[in-house]
Parts: structure tokens; C-alpha cells; sequence
């Protein structure tokens, strides 16, 4: 169902007889409407890539027959009322900002659930550690089966309900000009050319069958503070490596680990926190996800990714490499992600709109050009 107005017309909670409600990928903007929680027969509802806000309401109870529940964009966190919903067999909360412990939900007929990509903190229920982990990753305080165990280095103490926090709609005061929003796609542009590289140049290592150390053109040495190739071959445990100018910097692991993060971004390839060390030095933490890559081929790409020098790069600080995770430390530039600075000129209508379209278009002309390029190489 297509929507040409910010709101769904308020007949719609007249249909008592409507089995499946789908708005999805429209503008609906605000809370989940009222009228849409009046429909008794509804079996299907699907909101998710929307404009909503706000929390998930407590009225989603009296939708008593629902069946398939998606939403997307809500915060605030789970409520213990979705075990009102008996006949739930599909749950898909991923790709909110959802806070709070994920409550204890006994749906004896729910076979998809799926909460990834959220704020969410705690032990994960044991009602639900049989889905699988892709169910619960982009978490990066939760914990338990099927993640790691509580007891994890990676998950630390979540911040107090009355500790400070950041101003709400701080980000959307936020202003750059165009100039600078340029500046950032070029980047975040570049960052991705580089990550697309690294990823052929795994792909045809793999198929030749050579060794990782071809990838850094016969050179043995590590670039100075670190050898993570010796290290390696060493038996050495998973610990914190630094790469290019990172050799400077002198925190490790736990202290990396030990103060709440704040999430500032989520993408495909993994999310983005913020982290303030002890001594007052800021830096961004990146949890790679899915990542299928033996030890000494992510060295190699992160030996490579510390040489990259360029005005538009953000250049990596240190990584870390274990089975179960992967982390890239970056150096945190106060400018806000590009994802918000794009919300801010979307709002802002007219010339605003037309610098995304120049942008976009430029981006992916770039994109374009370069994949050509290396289909040719290969």
C-alpha cells in the first residue's frame, strides 16, 4: 500500500475484517498510528522502513490473532505484553534502536525471531537461545547463548538508568554546509572502494591458492610497533594490534573494552561505538560482522588498510582478530555519521535535496568506474 500523506486515513480502523496491514517503505511519520492497533482480525502487520518513532505501544496487545509482526526506526525498550500475543509466529524487531534487556517471550508457535542491530543489553533469554546468533548480533552488550558468555571481555557494564547521556536532538541541530557533506561522501566513498578491494584481492588469493604474505608484496616487515604476522606464528593469544601511526597510543584491549560505548552507526559490513578511554583519548570501535577470514589474511588486509594515507580516509588504528570477533579501531572526528547529516538535508527540502541527488550520482559514477576497472584486472 502506497501512501501519499504522512499518516494512514483514519477509516482504516474502520476495516474490522482486514487480515494484513503492509505500509511498509513509506513516510509514515510519529508513533504507530491508533487506529491501526483497532483492527481485531488482523493477522499480518508490516511497518518497518518507515518514519516512526517512539516506543512500541502497549495497545499491540489487543491485536490478539496477530501472526506476523515487523517494525523498524522504534526505540524505547521490548514490552513483556508481546506474550499476550499467543498466535505470533513471525517477529522481526532488527534494525531498531530498542534499549533494555530483551524480556522473557514463551511463544510456543514462534519460529522466526529476530532482534539484531539494536542497543540491547543483558543475558539473552533462555526461551529464545535457540534461534540463531545472526538473531542477536549488532548488540554489543548482550550476551549468552547462542553469543559469547557473559563473561566476555567484550560486553561491559551497562550504563546506569540515571547516568548522563546524550542531549536528545543533539544530532539534528547539527548543521554542515554542503561542502562538508560533500567532504564526508567522498570518504565514506573511498573507505568503501578500499573494503572492495580488499575483498577481490581475498577472492583471488584464495583461488591461486597463495600464501597471505604475497598480499603485502614480499615484504616481511610489519609497518613500526607492530608484527602481527610474527606474532601469530608465535601461538600468541588474540590480543589488540596496532598498525600505521596507532603504535602511539597505549591502551589495550581492556581498557578499550571497559567503559559503556555508544552506538553511532549501522551498517552491512558491522556497527560503529564510541568510546572514551581513562586518560581522556576518544576513539571509534567497529564490530565487523560476518567475516570468514583466516588469521593471517586479516593481518595482511590490516597491514595494508595502516599504510593508506589520504585526506578523505580515516585511517585504522589497531584491530583485534579472535574467532568469535573482529574489531577496527579508528580515531573519532566530532562531525556526526553521514547517515545523519543526509536525515538533516532530506528535511531541509529544495536546494538541500538537489546537493543529494549531485552527490549520489557522483558516488556512484565513482563506484561504477572503479568495479569496471577491476573486472578488467581479473
Amino acid at each position: 500500500m502506497a501512501l501519499l500523506a504522512s499518516r494512514p486515513p483514519t477509516a482504516l480502523g474502520r476495516l474490522t475484517n482486514l487480515r494484513a496491514l503492509s505500509l511498509c517503505s513509506n513516510r509514515v511519520l510519529g508513533t504507530i498510528p491508533n487506529n491501526v492497533l483497532q483492527l481485531p482480525g488482523l493477522k499480518a502487520l508490516f511497518l518497518q522502513h518507515n518514519l516512526l518513532s517512539g516506543p512500541i505501544p502497549p495497545g499491540i496487545q489487543r491485536l490478539g490473532g496477530l501472526e506476523r509482526l515487523v517494525l523498524s526506526y522504534l526505540s524505547g525498550p521490548i514490552p513483556f505484553t508481546l506474550n499476550s500475543l499467543t498466535a505470533l509466529r513471525v517477529l522481526r524487531l532488527d534494525g531498531n534502536r530498542l534499549s533494555g534487556s530483551i524480556p522473557s517471550i514463551s511463544i510456543a508457535g514462534l519460529g522466526s525471531f529476530d532482534v539484531s542491530d539494536n542497543n540491547l543489553n543483558g543475558p539473552i533469554p533462555k526461551s529464545l537461545s535457540h534461534f540463531p546468533r545472526e538473531s542477536f548480533v549488532g548488540n554489543l552488550q548482550l550476551c549468552g547463548d547462542p553469543l559469547p558468555p557473559c563473561s566476555s571481555p567484550f560486553f561491559p557494564p551497562a550504563p546506569s538508568p540515571g547516568g548522563p547521556g546524550p542531549a536528545p536532538g543533539s544530532s539534528k541541530k547539527q548543521k554542515l554546509s554542503g561542502a562538508a557533506i560533500a567532504g564526508i561522501v567522498v570518504g565514506a566513498v573511498v573507505v568503501g572502494l578500499l573494503l572492495l578491494i580488499a575483498t577481490v584481492l581475498c577472492v583471488v588469493s584464495k583461488r591461486r591458492g597463495a600464501d597471505a604474505r604475497d598480499i603485502r608484496g614480499g615484504q616481511g616487515a610489519a609497518p613500526a610497533g607492530v608484527r602481527p604476522a610474527a606474532a601469530a606464528a608465535a601461538g600468541e593469544q588474540s590480543r589488540l594490534v596496532f598498525v600505521g601511526k596507532g603504535a602511539g597510543y597505549s591502551f589495550n584491549l581492556e581498557d578499550l573494552l571497559r567503559p559503556s560505548a555508544e552506538v553511532l552507526g549501522k551498517g552491512s559490513v558491522g556497527t560503529s561505538y564510541k568510546a572514551v578511554l581513562e586518560e581522556g583519548t576518544t576513539v571509534v570501535v567497529k564490530r565487523l560482522k560476518d567475516v570468514a577470514v583466516q588469521r593471517r589474511e586479516f593481518d595482511a588486509h590490516m597491514e595494508a588498510l595502516g599504510r593508506v594515507e589520504h585526506q578523505n580516509v580515516l585511517p585504522i588504528r589497531a584491530y583485534y582478530f579472535s574467532k568469535d570477533e573482529k574489531l577496527l579501531v579508528y580515531d573519532y572526528l566530532p562531525n556526526g555519521s553521514l547517515s545523519a547529516m543526509l536525515h538533516v538535508l532530506i528535511s531541509g527540502g529544495g536546494i538541500a535535496h538537489g546537493i543529494i541527488f549531485d552527490i549520489m550520482q557522483e558516488r556512484c559514477k565513482y563506484k561504477i568506474r572503479d568495479a569496471t576497472t577491476i573486472s578488467y584486472r581479473l
